[in-house]
């Protein structure tokens, strides 16, 4: 056998930019440590030494995120507009709607009547405008308190994946990383034990919407910074468990093996993503201890079952995922998601929302009173909302006790507590229909994320995202990925810090 020529075999293996992207390997490693550490790597530590690595002292350390899939429907949670209640099955005024692309589910309909809530308010005095919450969600009103509602959150996305990708990852096309892994790059790791991201699915009825990998993916950043699915059946993460025969000194020596190839393969191609993998089989090894017990929530006591219900028992339970980022967060994990899926109401919405409301009601209040009792409020940031929000007109056949409302993004609902959040307040207003962002005099604007100049009183996603990282002590303009020669970053060139509802 013909021995092969080494200069013939490295001419095969590498290509013209891969070779000056190697050229600028060494020089580029060498200035990087000098400016970041294993667990700040996406963030600029040289102007702000001060605050650990961040561009600003932050207020919370930790983002517990409770995103309601489907786009829950403003009017009949949040945004308390009485005025709808006269002008029930009268056709939205063209005016409204002002020539806004609507979905083909009711781009055909004649008419669209606009179809107050059925459901009462009850106002909460936190201040002048008062906080108002629907007898839907009756535990969720006993922390209106604590509470900032944002009424005035928009988006350009008018379908259910390319909105969801959008607010997730700030791009309506496939490809980006998430927001999670944008913290996970930008902040690392406070327990190396764990992942940085955990994501997890609660149950619910009314599963219609499928959730893609994606919305918690790292996009072309390396795949360390992805998010973990934590899963209520089996294993709580895939493959955990050594399969039969394996000993876990077994699977030690298997791992120590690969990483001496890993290591070898790394040495001839200098891909970053060989560096992840090493790591995350190192991760995956340590949390065969560490997520078991994480899941185990026999030591909880009888007071935290009586606060979250008896349903925080059945694992997969909206209110068992919440006391698991409960519990994730005490033990280090920075970034923690919770989707609930069902929120598409253009049927049944009464049915679905009651159902749905039940679902997640009780331990979204019980996750922001055990962190407070806990003294971890202050530094949590805890964000509730969906895509975007429903309609002010039915869908289908004009009904005060059963209608459906289509997607609507031009206004919708958030709330946000903890972590440098005022308390008790909302924040934005809308039109007497709840379909435009308003003025304060009550006359809709028409705010566009483009523009140089934010208009106060808005919300664009761009700017919630901005919001979240800038409570977390990151500079949403400056934490940036070079990828295919440009600099990315979460915001893309826009967000604007909404600094109205910080403390």
């Amino acid at each position: 056998m013909q021995t092969p020529d080494p200069l013939r075999e490295f001419d095969l293996n590498v290509t013209r930019r891969q070779l000056f992207g190697r050229s600028a390997l060494g020089l580029g490693t060498a200035a990087m440590a000098q400016l970041f550490n294993d667990q700040s790597f996406g963030v600029d530590k040289t102007p702000t030494a001060s605050h650990g690595g961040l561009h600003h002292a932050p207020k919370a350390k930790r983002v517990i995120y409770l995103f309601m899939s489907g786009g829950p429907s403003h009017h009949d949670l949040w945004d308390y507009k009485p005025k709808m209640q006269e002008m029930f099955g009268q056709d939205l005024p063209d005016h409204i709607r002002d020539g806004q692309r609507i979905t083909g589910m009711t781009a055909g309909q004649k008419t669209h009547p606009v179809c107050p809530t059925k459901y009462k308010f009850t106002k909460h005095d936190n201040n002048a405008e008062g906080l108002w919450v629907s007898e839907l969600l009756p535990h969720t009103a006993t922390v209106a308190k604590d509470l900032c509602v944002v009424h005035s959150t928009y988006t350009e996305a008018i379908n259910h994946d390319p909105a969801i990708t959008y607010i997730q990852t700030g791009s309506q096309i496939p490809g980006r990383p998430s927001l999670g892994s944008w913290l996970s790059y930008g902040l690392g790791t406070m327990n190396e034990n764990l992942p940085g991201y955990v994501v997890m699915h609660a149950k619910t009825r009314f599963a219609e919407q499928s959730l893609f990998g994606r919305l918690w993916g790292s996009g072309f950043m390396p795949s360390e910074h992805q998010g973990t699915l934590m899963r209520s059946q089996g294993d709580p993460v895939l493959f955990l468990s050594n399969p039969k025969g394996v000993s876990s000194k077994d699977r030690r020596a298997q791992l120590d093996a690969l990483a001496l190839l890993n290591q070898e393969q790394y040495s001839k191609f200098a891909d970053p993503e060989i560096l992840s993998r090493i790591k995350q089989h190192e991760m995956a090894y340590r949390m065969q201890s560490s997520v078991p017990e994480l899941m185990d929530l026999s030591k909880e006591d009888d007071k935290t079952f009586d606060l979250y219900g008896e349903e925080a028992r059945d694992p997969g339970s909206f209110a068992a995922c919440c006391l698991n980022a409960r519990r994730l967060a005490q033990r280090g994990v920075r970034n923690i998601q919770i989707f609930h899926r069902g929120w598409d109401a253009h049927g049944n919405l009464p049915r679905e929302h009651e159902s749905q409301c039940k679902d997640i009601d009780r331990g979204s209040a019980a996750l922001i009173k055990d962190l407070k009792r806990l003294g971890m409020l202050d530094e949590t940031l805890v964000v509730w909302g969906g895509e975007f929000g429903r309609t002010a007109y039915c869908q289908g056949g004009l009904n005060k006790d059963n209608y459906g409302r289509d997607h609507h993004p031009r206004c919708f609902s958030v709330w946000m507590a903890g972590g440098g959040i005022k308390p008790g307040i909302t924040y934005g207003k809308t039109d007497d229909y709840g379909y435009n962002i308003a003025h304060p005099d009550g006359t809709p604007m028409r705010p566009k994320p483009g523009k140089e100049k934010w208009t106060p009183g808005t919300m664009h996603i761009h700017d919630l995202n901005a919001t979240i990282l800038h409570l977390l002590g990151i500079d949403h303009r400056k934490l940036t990925y070079r990828y295919q020669g440009r600099d990315f970053r979460l915001t893309d060139i826009h967000g604007h810090v909404v600094k109205d509802i910080l403390v």
